[in-house]
């Protein structure tokens, strides 16, 4: 996946699909109508490279939307190549977060399964220094205190007017795991106790006692769009990052998910385990 395919350029560009398909045109009739050419027309129908809205705008006009569905696609046109807070960052993340945080900014759901930490957007920064420091990689204090503060930046999408809503499934190792020292434990546990009484936060727990379950291979994030078409999936290697948005892949990690959610503990069961977790440090 590119790391320039956002879901604004990935939404704009199935919209532009859509328009064109549903006049009965070909790209050569679209092109010929506002003086560019095929290859033009295309490229802006594809998920990434980038547009000029005033072509954006004479498509619309030609397919014959309507003028409150024409504002919204070129106002989605010149918002794809938005950037974020952390362009002032980007010489020191690599493209991998980059583009995650692009996703996470854009994204209206974020589904979570973690089986090693928490969630990076509900961990407390005690929490993400003691991860940081206990990193193979050996970075100076600067260094951690800067990946530290950019997590806790990522973590404001959760309290702004359209927060996306985060569901996180956490296996009991996560919360039986004692990072960085029992008071740090505490402190992270509390966090979750606290989050999961957010209207926009679902926290569950799965229990050992369960055993065997839907997502024995790893941790994962689903990042959803406005349509489920532009979902996405995120795993971290650890050694590298994979983005997946293929059908089937998608639909595996759906149904992995759901299993999850099944599997896992309720809302009040989760929380009752959390402070029983957290009395016993």
């Amino acid at each position: 996946m590119s790391v320039r395919a956002t879901t604004r350029r990935r939404q704009l560009g199935a919209t532009m699909r859509k328009l064109r398909a549903s006049k009965g045109m070909t790209l050569e009739e679209a092109g010929r109508l506002v003086g560019v050419s095929k290859a033009t027309v295309s490229r802006y129908e594809t998920q990434a490279g980038p547009v000029k809205w005033l072509v954006i705008d004479a498509l619309c006009r030609a397919y014959g939307v309507s003028e409150a569905e024409r504002r919204a696609v070129v106002s989605l046109a010149k918002d794809a190549k938005q950037q974020g807070w952390w362009n002032s960052f980007a010489d020191s993340i690599p493209e991998s977060m980059n583009l995650l945080l692009t996703l996470e900014d854009e994204a209206v759901r974020e589904d979570h399964f973690s089986c090693v930490y928490v969630p990076g957007l509900l961990q407390t920064r005690s929490y993400t220094t003691a991860l940081q420091q206990a990193n193979e990689m050996r970075r100076s204090p600067e260094e951690i205190e800067q990946l530290v503060g950019i997590r806790m930046k990522r973590q404001e999408i959760l309290t702004r007017p359209n927060a996306p809503h985060l569901w996180a499934i956490l296996d009991e190792s996560v919360i039986r795991r004692v990072v960085g020292s029992p008071d740090i434990m505490s402190e992270q546990l509390s966090r979750l106790l606290s989050a999961a009484e957010s209207s926009n936060v679902t926290l569950q727990v799965l229990p050992f006692a369960r055993g065997a379950h839907a997502a024995a291979l790893g941790s994962f994030v689903m990042l959803g769009g406005t349509e489920r078409a532009l979902d996405v999936v995120y795993v971290d290697l650890h050694v590298g990052s994979l983005f997946m948005e293929k059908d089937e892949e998608l639909e595996r990690y759906r149904l992995a998910f759901e299993y999850l959610r099944a599997q896992a503990l309720d809302i009040e069961a989760s929380s009752a385990m959390i402070k029983r977790a957290r009395e016993e440090l």
